[in-house]
């Protein structure tokens, strides 16, 4: 019986399998897949599936390493960008891509396996505040929406432990989870983030944390919107740029394939 072709890919050290099948995998395989130890490895699985309305490429299904599917992923994206790029041996390309969030139109420019990617992300929704006092510190944190959720607070960046046990507290206040931010200034339109993703834990990159991370530190009046600004994750850089007035948002970063193989 013949197996499952995959591409692995990442972007920003955020790394995928990418699949094309007709629908979501089952939640078990999904976690096999995803172990770095006994699977593949990976943040999540991203399943390529036929496109779901007119004028679309694909439609992409995100499913995190828990077996949770979240309705976006920014940096996964950018990844099946690049692969609906490589099959159709375009290095210049764009395309609608249909999500659980909506649909997205991507740019892509592709040199061999790697490509820089720009999507519109779509409007930014500010979900209000949520405070939390947590072993002594308290916190403050702006509720934006991307299509999946985020909390982000300007308190800067705690150690890494802290965030490993505050992520998940915050993520289980919220109805329905959240994906939780810690951003500090490092410079003129220069900002560092550290992300805990629902469904995964603490990444090397997150590209909807770092849109709604803008929109945020925008609406907050800590950087300016309108203007490009750059995310400095632990994987690397992404530029993002809030609109005034509408907050529609674009993201640009990487994208990169690593190997393919095939499952079992």
């Amino acid at each position: 019986m013949a197996g499952v072709r995959f591409d692995k890919y990442e972007g920003l050290g955020n790394d995928f399998v990418v699949v094309e099948e007709r629908g979501p995998l089952d939640e078990r395989r999904v976690v096999e897949i995803c172990d770095r130890h006994f699977g593949v490895g990976a943040d999540g699985v991203l399943v390529v599936a036929p496109p779901r309305s007119a004028g679309a490429r694909a439609t992409m299904i995100v499913e995190n390493a828990d077996g949770s599917r979240p309705e976006m992923c920014g940096n996964g994206l950018r990844c099946v960008a690049l692969h609906l790029a490589r099959r159709d041996g375009e290095d210049r390309a764009e395309y609608v891509v249909d999500t659980d969030a909506g649909p997205r139109r991507c740019a892509v420019e592709r040199q061999g396996d790697a490509a820089s990617v720009l999507i519109d992300m779509g409007r930014a929704v500010s979900a209000g505040e949520h405070r939390v006092s947590f072993e002594g510190t308290e916190y403050q944190f702006s509720r934006i929406s991307v299509g999946n959720p985020h909390a982000i607070t300007f308190s800067g960046i705690p150690g890494l432990a802290v965030i490993d046990r505050l992520g998940p507290e915050i993520s289980r206040q919220i109805p329905g989870g959240t994906n939780v931010e810690f951003v500090a200034a490092r410079g003129p339109r220069q900002f560092d983030l550290v992300v805990w993703e629902r469904g995964v834990g603490r990444t090397m990159a997150c590209g909807t944390g770092a849109v709604a991370t803008a929109a945020a530190l925008g609406l907050a009046g800590h950087a300016p919107l309108g203007e490009s600004l750059e995310i400095h994750l632990p994987g690397g850089a992404l530029e993002v740029t809030v609109a005034s007035g509408t907050l529609e948002t674009r993201l640009r970063g990487p994208a990169r394939r690593v190997f393919s193989g095939e499952l079992p």
